[in-house]
Order: structure tokens, then sequence, then C-alpha cells
């Protein structure tokens, strides 16, 4: 390597006497200062540049022919070239797009294992390494905005490769480097553009749809251009594209936090033809829940969406100017049959879509049906009318706007009680819905009298009925339920539950724990359940509870366990679950003899459902949910080995631009706590993340993280699986059990990913979208930065309780104890 980089740099000095223009940069054509990389047709250059008065140098892209140069993307933005450097750009000998200064390599390309590649720059500004033996691209610049978005460029997730597309901004018009500014894509509900300073949300854009839009050329004509949404499960994402390519445009995120969209006129340079945010109303959330936001001369104040139905929270704070309270309803909602429905408003930049739910393929009918039957539903829309999407929200309403006639606005639906229904078309249908009803009446009054012996025996088979069936509450419920089948879960009888359970005998008693008893039973239709009963000596029960009813019953993932309903009568707190047969996973993997039911492709595929769970948890539902509890005994397996998290007593759901939160009181079980919980008591997913990584270790390896025989330079279980990484001897790890059905680079892989998982730093370790790409992958990992940490009992203190656990068919339910 040094003799290369000495004959390299001895060619060099011969190179500066000229300066050149190249088509192409392999590892025998390179580039130095001085020298450019043009487009095919000569619209964008690549080559080193100053910005402003500053003596560093940079790699960039410009516009070719335009005069006044304006970078578009910065190579090096984090390491900066000082002026007496010699710079050389080149393609290594692993197919690596790499520069050079003084031999040392400063910026690169992601490596390849390609031996024949080389590198072009398109003429859409797309830089590109391309592997000459397959005409594949391996790396292109455009996964990697800086400050500016062009056409063809996109912004949002391509959870496939694990890319996010952002802008971020320079430090100032003299430093390239990232500032504090970002605009990116909120994909926590619909997708939509957030511009955040610091982390903080300052400005949001709209719900994305495709609309077409118009721009003028040099020449002044109109040119038609498309913003092109794409929303499925391998990508979300959004790009504008225009129909003359000779038109150019950019839009670019300034150092002070605005997001510019430039045009090229000949005659007058670049025009800036928009900004945002515009004024004082486009600041996010200015006027809370249920506001909106006016400007009044150069004075901004809100108002209630609609004072006739919404009101101040505070009507004092709100005659000061003080709108954090936001708005509630005149009339609050108690989702009783028939007692709500829905007013449109139009012309409304949509709320924020952070907490929301929405189907692609949906009619607004069955929109409307949906939201209805579902209590938490708050509101309903289509954002984007060129296709049937149905997007609801499930929170108090949050950055409204109404806009002026043609501002772009859209129309929402929101919930109302229906004594707030006062249009005159609603009242026509209260009218006839009133007929309908008297008519009803009429003939069960005649059919009453006529049948009085057949109304007797309906009334002895209600009875009957009721004895084994939910209560009215129930019955209740669940009509306001309707189809939604992940919202609220159905309410059992006492009653029943008691038959089911045989009493609560104590011969269908699986276990007890902090919650209190977990009992098999068998509803009259034959389907086996699990009821944990809260016990009433309990004094963790009661919180446990609420949170399992708030958020598994909101929650349905093929690796989450669900929850069939609850049961509230009087002192009585039950939770009713599927029946699991296959008990827990510490059941299986810990017991020499039903570690043999566990080959390594059941176990490889238990590890992977696990992470598609926390992957849903964390990113995909409604909420976004830690566990806080992750551990073998709360993995239950179901009579195909696959896997479902379970128990989410001690879980915690983060909202708005929340990322870490912290406790005084630390819960949980030794072993699987991250260092910043366990210590601090700081945490957030990368918590779980942690406790999904020494999971994976102990599903490997079949032995506990917690007991395991020190020796004299391994203080515990991780101790010893990074001594064996270390050594090259990570095979020995296997648990004999299925040292032969074993799948040696995915045993590898494993233990790779479990390691990162368990590395000190939150910020080090991967998300759970990572872990299931590089699960499934076949390129090479990054390597762990520092040997991980582990939480033991002689390190922290900790609280003497850990949540209570259901495990299927097990007789090992979780004690309450600090383990």
């Amino acid at each position: 390597m040094e003799r290369a980089a000495i004959i390299l740099f001895s060619l060099l000095f011969v190179h500066q006497s000229y300066t050149a223009e190249l088509d192409t940069i392999s590892d025998s054509s390179f580039l130095t200062y001085g020298d450019t990389l043009v487009s095919a047709t000569r619209i964008f250059e690549l080559g080193f540049f100053k910005p402003g008065s500053s003596e560093n140098r940079y790699l960039g892209i410009w516009h070719k022919n335009i005069p006044v140069r304006i970078v578009v993307w910065v190579a090096n933005r984090h390491r900066p070239l000082p002026g007496a450097s010699l710079l050389v750009l080149k393609i290594t000998n692993r197919g690596t797009l790499g520069l050079f200064t003084n031999a040392s390599m400063i910026w690169s390309s992601k490596s390849t294992t390609s031996r024949n590649a080389t590198a072009k720059l398109r003429d859409n500004g797309n830089l590109v390494v391309v592997d000459q033996d397959t005409k594949q691209v391996v790396w292109q610049s455009f996964d990697y905005p800086t400050d500016t978005f062009i056409p063809g460029m996109k912004i949002g997730r391509d959870y496939l490769r694990n890319k996010e597309w952002h802008l971020s901004s320079w430090k100032s018009s003299q430093d390239p480097a990232p500032g504090e500014w970002t605009m990116g894509t909120d994909t926590h509900g619909y997708p939509e553009v957030k511009l955040k300073q610091e982390g903080v949300v300052k400005f949001r854009g709209r719900p994305w749809r495709n609309i077409l839009f118009t721009s003028v050329d040099s020449s002044g004509e109109e040119v038609i251009g498309t913003n092109n949404v794409t929303i499925n499960n391998g990508e979300v994402s959004d790009a504008y594209i225009l129909g003359n390519s000779s038109v150019l445009t950019r839009i670019t995120l300034n150092y002070s936090g605005y997001l510019e969209f430039w045009v090229w006129m000949e005659n007058d340079g670049w025009e800036l033809s928009d900004s945002y945010p515009r004024k004082a109303c486009d600041a996010y959330n200015i006027c809370y829940s249920y506001g909106t936001c006016n400007i009044y001369k150069t004075r901004q104040y809100c108002t209630c969406l609609d004072e006739k139905r919404f009101v101040p929270k505070n009507q004092k704070d709100w005659e000061r100017g003080e709108w954090s309270g936001g708005c509630i309803r005149r009339t609050p909602l108690e989702c009783k049959n028939g007692s709500e429905e829905f007013i449109k408003y139009s012309n409304v930049k949509l709320p924020d879509t952070e907490n929301t739910w929405y189907n692609m393929n949906m009619t607004l009918e069955e929109c409307h049906t949906k939201c209805l039957n579902n209590c938490t539903c708050m509101a309903y829309a289509n954002p984007d009318n060129t296709r049937r999407v149905c997007l609801l929200w499930f929170n108090d309403l949050l950055d409204i706007q109404v806009l002026p006639e043609g501002g772009g606005g859209l129309d929402i639906l929101v919930r109302m009680d229906s004594s707030d229904l006062d249009s005159p078309s609603i009242s026509k249908q209260k009218q006839g819905e009133a007929s309908i009803r008297i008519i009803l009446l009429v003939i069960f009054l005649g059919v009453l009298f006529i049948g009085l012996n057949i109304s007797t025996w309906l009334c002895y088979v209600r009875r009957k009925r009721n004895q084994s069936e939910p209560t009215e509450e129930g019955e209740i419920l669940n009509a306001s339920k309707g189809q939604e089948e992940d919202m609220d879960p159905p309410l059992f009888s006492f009653t029943t539950i008691a038959n089911a359970t045989a009493n609560f005998s104590l011969k269908n008693k699986l276990g007890e724990g902090g919650f209190g008893p977990v009992y098999k039973g068998m509803l009259e239709e034959r389907q086996e359940i699990a009821v944990k009963r809260l016990s009433k000596k309990s004094s963790q029960g009661l919180d446990e509870f609420k949170n399992e009813v708030i958020f598994i019953s909101k929650l349905q993932h093929r690796n989450l366990v669900k929850i069939l309903g609850c049961c509230t009568e009087g002192d009585e707190k039950l939770l009713i679950y599927e029946y699991m047969p296959n008990k827990s996973l510490d059941s299986f993997i810990f017991d020499k003899a039903q570690s043999m039911l566990l080959d390594w492709t059941k176990r490889f595929n238990i590890i992977k459902g696990i992470a598609r769970g926390l992957v849903y948890l964390h990113q995909d539902s409604r909420l976004r949910i830690i566990h806080r509890d992750l551990k073998a005994s709360n993995i239950l397996l179901d009579q195909d080995m696959n896997p479902k998290i379970s128990d989410f007593g001690l879980a915690r759901s983060f909202g708005g631009n929340e990322t870490q939160s912290s406790t005084e009181k630390v819960v949980g079980t030794y072993g699987y706590m991250s260092p910043e919980y366990a210590l601090e008591g700081l945490f957030s997913i990368k918590s779980d993340v942690f406790s999904f990584g020494v999971l994976v270790l102990e599903i490997v390896s079949g032995k506990r993280n917690r007991g395991f025989a020190r020796s004299e330079n391994e203080h515990n279980f991780i101790d010893h699986v990074w001594s064996l990484y270390n050594e090259g001897r990570s095979m020995e790890l296997i648990d004999s059990s299925c040292a032969e059905s074993c799948h040696p680079p995915e045993v590898i892989r494993s233990i790779n990913v479990g390691l990162l998982c368990v590395q000190h730093h939150a910020g080090d370790r991967p998300n759970m979208s990572s872990v299931i790409l590089m699960l499934d992958g076949e390129r090479e990992l990054p390597q762990p930065k520092q040997q991980p940490s582990f939480s033991t009992k002689s390190q922290i203190h900790v609280s003497n309780f850990s949540s209570s656990t259901y495990t299927g068919g097990s007789t090992n339910i979780t004690r309450i104890d600090a383990r």
C-alpha cells in the first residue's frame, strides 16, 4: 500500500502541470485538484472547490454551464482539506471511490467486492460507482443527500437497503459541515416532511400526495412537473420530476433554516420562487389541539377550528395570547351507538399525521365506516385525491390550518357528538331516521301483543345466554368496535371466565407472577385461553393491567401475543389471551431435553420473528412502544414454534418528538438491562435493542446470561461471547443440541448482530429495522466499536419488581424479584 501511494503521488507532480475534464474515474484514471468530472451532456460537473473565503477544500458537484457556482452535493463535508494538501480521487482495488490526501484516504464511498468498477457523473447530477462486469450501480451520491434536493433525488426511507434520505443544512456559507437544520420524512404514520432544528420540529409539510405543478423555463414557457410518491412495504419516498430536463431547479435547506425553491432564469440567474416557512402561521403547532392560526395585518393569532363546536381549554390564557392549552369540544364524545357522526371541514392543511393509520386502497365510504366503528378515531380524510387512500387520526388534531380558497387545502371529516350536527342535510337525515324508528316501534309493539308467549320464551333464552355471554357493557363496546379488531378488547363476563377455568381451579393454574395467578381455560366454543387474574394483594398489578389493556389491545402483529379480551367486574381484573401450547422460549433453550427440539433453523426463525415484532413496536405501530422487559420468558411460542412477544406491563409509549425518557424507578430484569437504563434510568428504543442482543446470544448458546460460570478474564456471559469473538472462535458458542443442524454463516452473523446490539453507547447500537437487514443479508457487517457492557446486580440498585409474565403453558411464571 505504501509503495502504491508513493507511485501515485509521484505521478501527481507530473499531473499538476495541466488540468483535464474527465468522463470516467477508475483505478488508472484519477482526478486531482483542478480537474473535473463532467456528465455526458455537460449539465453537471464534479471537482474541488473552496467555499467563500475559506482555504479549506471540498469535493462537490455543481451545474457546469452556469456562471454562478452553487454546490448541490459535498462528499467530505465532515473532513475539510487544508489548502496545501495534495488531492486525488480514484477507484481503489476494492472497487471503492476514494479521496486521498498525502497518501491517506479521508473519504470514500461504501466498500464493494467489485474488482472492475468505475465512477461516472450522470446528467441528473448523480455520482455513481458501477460494477463493469454486472453493470450494476454499487454506490450513488443520491443515497447521501447534503443540503440540496434536485429532480430525480428522493426524500424518505428505503427499508430494504436501510437508507434514509434527508437534507441537512450547512453550518454557514463557508462551512459545508452538517448544521443544526434537517429536513426529512416522518414515517411513524402517513408520511409527511418535517423541518427540524436540532431535532425539534419547527415546520411540517402537508401529507404526501401525487400532484402536478408548474414551473417556468428560461424562455418564460410553462413546464409541467409531478410529485412522484411511493408508499409500500419496501420504500416510502417522494421525488419530483420535470417534464423538460433543460429546466434547472433545486430545493435547498439553507443554514438559517429556510427551505428554498430556486429556478434558473437565463437573464436573471437563480430566482427564488418559494420559501418555507413563509409566515408566522407556518410555525409548527403554535395553536395546539384543534386550533388554527390566522394573520391579522402583521400579527398572528389563534382561533378554534370551529367556534360553534370547539372552545379554548383555558379561556383566560387564550385571551392573553397563551394558546398552549389548545381547544376542546363543547360537547364531549360518549361513543354510544348513533350518538356521533362527522362534520366536514374544507380547505384545511391536514393535521400532523404522526399518530395515524392509513390504507392505500380504501374508498372514502369504507374509511367513514372504519372510523365510525372505532371510538378512538377522531377524524378521517383522503390525503391524495389521485388514489384511494384512507387516513385515520387517533389523537387530538394538531397543527391544523384553515387555508384560503385555492390554497391547496383538503377536506377532513371530524368526529362530533350528534347534538353538534346542525346542518340542513344532517337535520333531514335525522328526521328520516326518526320516522323509521317510529315505524319500527309500532311494528314491534304489534308483535309484542300478538306473540306474548313467544316473547316470554325469548326472555328465558336471553337469561340463559347471558350466563355465558358478555355483559351489556361488553356488547355496547363490541358494537362500537365494529370491524376494527385491533382497537378495544372485548369484555367478557366474570361468569364466562369462571366457567372456562372451572372456577379458577388449582389444576388449571399455570403459574403466578407479580400480576397474580395465570390459569388455563376453555370457552364454550372450545377455544383454549390463558387468563391473568389481578391479585388483590399486588402492589404493581393494577398498573400492569392498565398497560396491557392500553398497549396490547391496540397492537396487532403476528409476532406479538394476542389479547382476546378482558373483564372488569367489581374488584375483579382479568386479562384473556390466546393460549400458547409450547410455553415460553426459556423453557426450551435452557432445558437440556427440550432444547433438542429447537434445531438451528427454528432458532434463527425465532430470532428474526422477535426482531420483526420489535420493528413493529418501535416503528410501524401507531404507538411508539418500548417494551422494557424483553427476555426469554416473555417470548411465547405457538404450536409452530413462531415467537410472540408478551407482557407489556412495563411498556412505555413515546409520542411527538420524544426519543428518550427517564425514570427514577428502574424496573426490569438483571442481565437484560442496558447500562444507561440500569445506571441512569434512561430508556429508549435502544434499551430494547440491548435486551434483544442479550436474547440473541442466549438463543444461539443455550446459556443463561445470569449465573454464568466466570473465568479469571471473563466476568460475565457477554465477556465470554466477546472473548470467543475476538479470538475468532465464535462457533464454539453454539448450543451443542443444534450444532449439527446449524448453518455457520448464519450463526456467525447472529453473534455479530448480538454484539452490535449490546454495545455500551446507545447511539452505537443499530435500530431494529437495520437488524433485520443484517440478519437476512449477505454483506459484510460492521464490527462492534468496543467491548460491550453488561449490567450486573453488583453494579446497580434496582426496584425489586419485574413484570409478571404469562408463559403460555409454562409453569415457570416469573416471580417478583430483581434478577
